[in-house]
């Protein structure tokens, strides 16, 4: 048994799209209209037969409430593994990303939080120990 997909809320899904492509570099997957909303994944360039994130419309009541108690407590949506924080943090920064959290050490990772303007927190993690 495997993780085959992971899924994050997202208030407008092509924007996401934009964001996560664009500014973080996953690439489109799978881009299937279903109606108002699309059956939208994207991966990892380094892995695309890999576990594939879905940018999951939010327009289920419970999510809205959801959401804004997890960033309101500032707990990110999902983790994603990068090889170094810091130059990542600078890069995205360059790119007009806001982090709610700056790079900082905790025990075997180094820790950052963005903001990916979908409604989300996502953390940055990277494994040093």
């Amino acid at each position: 048994m495997r993780i085959h997909l992971a899924s994050v809320f997202v208030d407008d899904q092509e924007k996401a799209l934009r964001f996560y492509t664009e500014v973080l570099g996953f690439k489109e997957k799978h881009n299937v209209p279903l109606g108002e909303d699309s059956w939208l994944t994207v991966v990892s360039p380094e892995d695309p037969d890999g576990v594939e994130l879905l940018l999951e419309p939010s327009g289920h009541p419970a999510v809205r409430p959801f959401k804004t108690a997890l960033v309101d407590d500032g707990i990110p949506a999902t983790s994603f593994a990068v090889d170094d924080v810091r130059a990542e943090h600078e890069r995205l920064r360059g790119l007009g990303v806001r982090f709610t959290q700056e790079p900082a050490e905790m025990g075997p990772v180094i820790t950052a939080v963005l903001d990916d303007t979908c409604g989300n927190l996502i953390q940055l993690t990277q494994f040093v120990g």
